[in-house]
Formats: C-alpha cells, structure tokens, sequence
C-alpha cells in the first residue's frame, strides 16, 4: 500500500527536483516549502514568499510545494521532505503535543473556516447537518482535523450522523454546484476563488455557537472572525471561526536563513498579501510573534529581537 507520506514524497521530489538543482547551481540553498492547493491561500502566500525572497537576494530560496495542506505539510516536515511548511495553527499545535520536532518563524495571516450551501438549499443553520453529505477538505488538509471537531461538538461525529466527503477546493466547489454535496467546509482567505467563482450563490453557515465549544474543548487558538457581506452572493455579514496560519521550520534550518527569512516578512509584508486576505492581514512585528505555544526557531527569535529592541 502506498502511504500518503511516501505519495507526498515523490510529489515533492517531482515537482521540486529541476528547481532544486537550479538553485544548487546558483550558489544559494533551497528551502521547500510545504504549501497547499493552488487556488488556495497557502499557496498564492508561499509563491509571493518565495517572490519577495528572490528580489531580496536571501542566501537562500524558497520553492513552494503543493500538498493538500496543514496536514501533508507537518508530515513532510517530519520526514524531511520539506524545510519549511505552513499550518493552521490547531495541526500544529496537535502535531507539537502528539511529539513532532519543528520550530516557527511567525504567525502570518489568518485563515477563515468557511461552512457554504447553496443559497437554495433547506440547510439554513447547522442544526440541520444531520443526514448531510459533507466535504470536510481534502484529506491530508487542515480542515480535514478543525472539520471532524466541529462535527464533535455539533454532535455528528458517529457513524452515520453525516456522510464525509474528502474532495479538494477545485472538487468541492464543482459538486456543490451540482447538487453532489449537500455542504463544503474549508480553511482559507476571503474570498476562496474556488468558490467565489462558481457561477451559483452561496450560504454560509453561522459558526459562531461551535466557536465558543471549540474553544472551551480544544483552547483558546479558535478566534471569532466576519465574512464580509457580498462575499459569496449572501446579504449579510457571517460570523465564523478564525485560525492562525503559522509558518514552521525544521529546527536543522540555519539561524542566518531563519533570521533573512524574517527580514522578508517585516520589510516586504506590502508584497505578501494574497488576493484572498481580506481582513486577515497579521504580517506587523508584534503578531508576527505570535506563534500559538509553538517555539520560535532562534534565527528568527534573535531577528525579531533585533526589530523589537
């Protein structure tokens, strides 16, 4: 049987292997950078990174690697198939409690845990859920693990409650368009193209009663956040449930690269901004720190420290 990890392994080494050796040859070193979808806001944020890097003429270089998120990204980590990874903030802590090795460089942007119907279903509030077929993100994605809490404490977490789907943003959108899913959680910035693009007005589900469980089962990372009016089609704000997005590294990562990477976060922070980071902007010296529990790498706590006096 082929495992995620050993599939995620040849995807890295397929899609980074000529980059790689680019770099070699340049004389400066390459980071992978575990990422997400593209379409996604990993992945729009690690392309500007790794762009902004560039212009900066770092000793290093970032290649960003698509996976299918959060959870791919902390597996590639740990097996060395990747320098850096971005997370959402409840994975990794999940990761650092379960035992895994990794460091942060900083908190960046946060992201959005979106629950969409369309706009004619019955489904009109989370009560509702039960019976429903329901794309929980991609399997290997961040949403994948928030996804299965918030069914926890909708208490829809048995066999049967709900039927799981794992499909893509691409996926999930197209079969909610069609009529195959009944609901499509994810994790990203405002808008998501993918569904913003679907032709077809969307509802967003209120999460801000599963907010407060979360909150109270699994700590205080989960942060209440707005969805902008007109968004997906809807009329009216919705309250839903924010998580941090933290950039990690490996502990082997040098000082010197962690520190230079830092620098392109504060001086570049302008340039790093996805199309789909409507209020989520956290890329300033004093949230950057803010890391979740997880520890700083100590090339990047002694740049901050060199910012912050």
């Amino acid at each position: 049987m082929i495992t995620r990890r050993a599939l995620l392994r040849g995807v890295v080494a397929a899609a980074t292997g000529s980059v790689l050796a680019a770099c070699s040859d340049n004389g400066r070193d390459p980071l992978r950078l575990a990422a997400g979808e593209e379409g996604g806001f990993f992945w729009e944020f690690a392309q500007l990174t790794a762009q902004a890097a560039e212009r900066a003429a770092l000793p290093v270089s970032i290649v960003p690697v698509r996976t299918a998120g959060s959870m791919d990204n902390l597996a590639a980590l740990a097996s060395g198939d990747a320098e850096l990874a971005l997370s959402l903030a409840d994975a990794a802590v999940s990761a650092l409690d379960a035992g895994a090795r990794f460091t942060a460089i900083g908190k960046v942007y946060e992201n959005y845990m979106q629950l969409a119907v369309r706009a004619d279903s019955g489904i009109t509030d989370t009560s509702q859920l039960r019976g429903a077929r329901i794309s929980l993100g991609a399997t290997g994605s961040g949403a994948e693990l928030t996804g299965e809490r918030i069914l926890e404490v909708l208490g829809l977490a048995g066999p049967g409650d709900v039927t799981r789907l794992h499909l893509s943003m691409t996926d999930a959108g197209q079969a909610l368009r069609d009529g195959t899913v009944d609901a499509v959680l994810w994790a990203g910035g405002v808008p998501t193209p993918s569904f913003a693009d679907l032709g077809i007005p969307l509802r967003l589900l209120d999460l801000s009663a599963e907010l407060d469980l979360l909150r109270e089962r699994f700590g205080p990372r989960y942060e209440p956040v707005l969805i902008p009016p007109g968004t997906y089609g809807q009329q009216t704000s919705v309250a839903t449930i924010g998580l941090a997005n933290l950039l990690l590294a490996d502990p082997a990562v040098s000082d010197s690269a962690a520190g230079a990477i830092v620098e392109v976060l504060i001086d570049h922070a302008a340039e790093l901004v996805p199309d789909q980071a409507t209020g989520s902007q956290f890329l300033d010296r004093q949230s950057l720190i803010v890391t979740a529990g997880v520890p700083l790498h100590p090339g990047a706590a002694a740049a901050y420290r060199r910012h912050h006096g």
